[in-house]
């Protein structure tokens, strides 16, 4: 059973340490606007706006969307609909949450290793796996985009499906299905060096936000990979054949 977290109500006069302590998720509006949550974590958030020319009241609606999207996102139904439209889903919704989060990970936990690595060496370990992970990614999100998903249109819209360059249409999922693969590894490698995405009892802010954005990475992909996977793939694989 999943226990809900009781936290306070924002207020401009919340410290900003605090909130991202509550739930690491807001690191995400604050490292967006600048302001910094780790070593000026003490301010309150009308002190840290009024540093950075922001209206204080206007980031705490912010950060109420931020908690409403994250506690309250719908599942979609990816086996209702078109294969068109589940490769524009993946696109906009899971592509483009890799490509804006990749970095954002990658930039903190670059941060950690560096300062808490000589403490904790298991973050270089989590850094070490994560570069070619993302870098892997990168590419894999490329050819899905340019190559597999506009095969998979061709199919959806019953035209020929242009293949001969690399053979059937299996040829290349079998590919994406490898590195979805490779990706897995590295999810569960990183689960296993943080203890389940478990801060130390001294973390700073950016520790515990990096450890969180890892857990929401995952689970990111497990439905990404399960679209792709268990509903995409089967489905093209079998219009190819009709």
């Amino acid at each position: 059973m999943t226990l809900a977290i009781t936290t306070a109500p924002i207020t401009t006069e919340s410290q900003v340490g605090q909130l991202v302590a509550e739930r690491p998720s807001r690191s995400r509006v604050f490292q967006g606007l600048g302001i910094d949550f780790c070593c000026g974590g003490k301010l309150s958030l009308a002190a840290a706006c009024q540093k950075k020319g922001l209206d204080a009241q206007t980031v705490v609606r912010m950060l109420q969307v931020n908690e409403d999207q994250a506690g309250g996102s719908a599942e979609v139904d990816a086996a209702a609909m078109t294969m068109t439209e589940l490769c524009n889903h993946i696109e906009t919704t899971h592509h483009a949450y890799l490509r804006s989060e990749l970095p954002r990970l990658h930039q903190m936990l670059s941060k950690i290793a560096a300062v808490h690595g000589d403490h904790y060496p298991w973050t270089r370990e989590v850094l070490a796996a994560f570069d070619p992970m993302m870098q892997e990614m990168g590419q894999h999100m490329m050819k899905e985009e340019q190559i597999l998903f506009p095969l998979i249109r061709q199919l959806d819209a019953g035209q020929a499906c242009g293949t001969s360059h690399c053979g059937s249409i299996a040829n290349p999922i079998r590919m994406m299905e490898y590195e979805h693969d490779n990706a897995g590894a590295a999810l569960a490698k990183f689960r296993q060096l943080t203890s389940d995405y478990t801060p130390p009892a001294d973390a700073c802010n950016t520790f515990r936000a990096a450890l969180d954005g890892l857990a929401q990475l995952e689970a990111d992909m497990h439905q990404h990979v399960h679209k792709e996977n268990n509903v995409l793939f089967p489905r093209a694989l079998a219009r190819e054949v009709q």
